[in-house]
């Protein structure tokens, strides 16, 4: 089953993805409310409700408002190797707040402080039962299903000090969606999908969920030991290699230019990216000699 949360004229509403190419509408806002209500996804299978083309949808941010968007820097073998960094003995988190989501189709806004944008694929778990101290073994059954993210990353503020939230958060930045896919369609933990990014159609990451140092069931586990995982959380489990910065010379994101996230069997987000309103009057602000810090 795939499941989206698509806008209309008077908020944003579920839909279902149909036989064909047209989408059921359910009597819900967002997947987010969905999962918080409905324990059983596949009963959604047989409601009834309006039907409309897939070609006139417009998709909203697959979770608007999540309680929690916890992401993992360093977590792909090929990405800790261009990084130059060691491998983690643990999951390296941190969050992201929901300010910072858009949908597929939407327009990735190009912070006017920073020229340095760069791109991070990223597949998505979506969190469907609360899990909390939960076992590997047992980590998988609490997942709703999985999307396509790309961890878009102000990388001069991520680095202007130890702590990097700074460069990953910028509103309207981090494309969601546009489909969960529900695990009966995947592999058991997301395994072994291709998983890409384009930029203007040129490849720039080129990988497999294979090469994930923590698989989902280990980083749900290890998560749920520190806080509560509920309905809709969201938990982006790393880029592989191949990002702008690591790049020679490198590479950044442009206005004009079309950013796409494609996962095998989960789905494709495409987003066109725009300068911010005043862009080039604060520009190259951050500090001239970073912080030494992982880079996620």
């Amino acid at each position: 089953m795939r499941l989206g949360t698509i806008a209309d004229g008077h908020g944003a509403t579920v839909a279902v993805r149909a036989d064909g190419d047209e989408v059921v509408v359910l009597d819900h806002p967002d997947v987010g409310a969905l999962l918080s209500s409905t324990p059983d996804l596949h009963a959604l299978a047989a409601v009834a409700g309006e039907r409309r083309p897939l070609e006139a949808v417009t998709f909203a941010p697959l979770v608007p408002h999540p309680n929690k968007i916890i992401c993992l820097g360093l977590n792909y073998a090929t990405h800790i190797k261009e990084t130059g960094r060691p491998t983690p003995e643990y999951p390296t988190l941190f969050a992201k707040y929901d300010g910072s989501l858009i949908g597929a189709g939407e327009s990735i806004l190009l912070p006017k402080v920073s020229d340095k944008v760069d791109w991070e694929a990223e597949m998505a778990v979506v969190i469907g039962r609360p899990a909390r101290h939960v076992g590997a073994d047992d980590a998988l059954d609490h997942v709703a299903g999985y999307s396509v993210m790309n961890d878009v990353t102000v990388r001069d503020w991520q680095r202007r000090t130890l702590q990097f939230l700074s460069g990953k958060t910028f509103e309207s930045t981090t494309p969601l969606g546009p489909w969960l896919v529900t695990p009966d369609e995947l592999p058991p933990g997301g395994r072994d999908l291709s998983i890409r990014c384009l930029v203007d159609g040129e490849v720039m990451q080129d990988s497999t969920t294979s090469d994930l140092l923590f698989d989902v069931a280990t980083t749900i586990a290890y998560i749920s030991d520190i806080l509560t995982l509920l309905p809709g959380d969201v938990i982006a489990t790393g880029t592989p290699g191949g990002v702008g910065f690591a790049r020679d010379p490198q590479v950044f994101l442009r206005p004009g230019q079309v950013l796409t996230t494609e996962i095998e069997h989960i789905g494709t987000c495409t987003n066109p990216c725009v300068a911010e309103a005043g862009t080039g009057s604060t520009a190259g602000t951050a500090p001239s000699t970073p912080v030494e810090r992982t880079t996620a």
